[in-house]
């Protein structure tokens, strides 16, 4: 199976009412809307704009993308997770292949997005998310950062927002986390949808490990350590450091 550009979706879900920082996808990063921002880097990836599209259930964020001349589809307010509202993307498209690119990425590294869609052509029946080194025990310990275990050969075992395997190895072994981008053939996203969160997937607040529990492989792709995840509002300042800084041109 052939696998073409215009076979695969570039969803951003953006969801208002996030329960650890309530409104993020509108809030300002040096001046630009952190949604504007991830589909941007997007964009730079090389991807078709017309193979590039914001899900959401807020009209506030949909008249927001009209009017940046954003592709945007409004989703239902029950879906728990973005890769529920990339599922229901699914049901109401014609792509063979979903890539879940969350919305809080406002600094993503566009070659990455271009390694994920690559990898999916090459591998276009299996589910891919990207993973990255752990190099500073701080953020070993931070909760809002899922750390990943995978086998030889990088198919996912388990995610936790916990230290894994354990806060005592850190120093003698590599550790890793989670880098928020998937690829998804449309297949897998309709068996996703027809359940509710499950028992690991609920306790770690973690949406991929539904499909572990589903008994479905997750292919992981080592990715760049650029990106930073927005999911309080002092990480918006952590951005926009990195933005001030005359070296990283390439991020802005």
């Amino acid at each position: 199976m052939r696998i073409r550009d215009k076979d695969i979706l570039i969803v951003i879900p953006a969801r208002y009412k996030s329960s650890r920082f309530p409104g993020k996808p509108l809030k300002r990063i040096n001046g630009v809307e952190m949604i504007k921002r991830t589909y941007q880097r997007s964009l730079l990836s090389g991807h078709p704009k017309n193979n590039i599209m914001v899900a959401t259930d807020s009209s506030k964020i949909l008249n927001f993308c009209k009017k940046n001349l954003i592709k945007s589809i409004l989703t239902s307010k029950k879906c728990k997770t973005g890769t529920d509202r990339v599922a229901e993307v699914a049901k109401k498209t014609n792509y063979q292949i979903y890539i879940n690119l969350q919305g809080d990425e406002p600094i993503f590294n566009p070659i990455d997005i271009k390694k994920v869609i690559n990898l999916t052509k090459k591998y276009p029946k299996e589910i891919i998310n990207g993973y990255c080194e752990i190099k500073e025990k701080k953020l070993f310990k931070n909760k809002n950062i899922p750390k990943v275990i995978f086998s030889r050969k990088k198919n996912l075992i388990y995610m936790s927002r916990q230290p894994i395997p354990s806060n005592a190895l850190f120093d003698k072994n590599k550790s890793y986390r989670q880098i928020c981008i998937y690829a998804f053939p449309k297949s897998s996203l309709i068996k996703y949808k027809r359940l509710n969160k499950l028992p690991f997937e609920k306790s770690e607040d973690i949406e991929i490990l539904r499909f572990i529990e589903m008994e479905m492989s997750v292919k992981m792709v080592k990715l760049s350590s650029k990106s930073i995840s927005v999911d309080t509002p002092g990480d918006i300042k952590k951005v926009e450091k990195i933005l001030n800084k005359k070296n990283v041109k390439k991020i802005k």
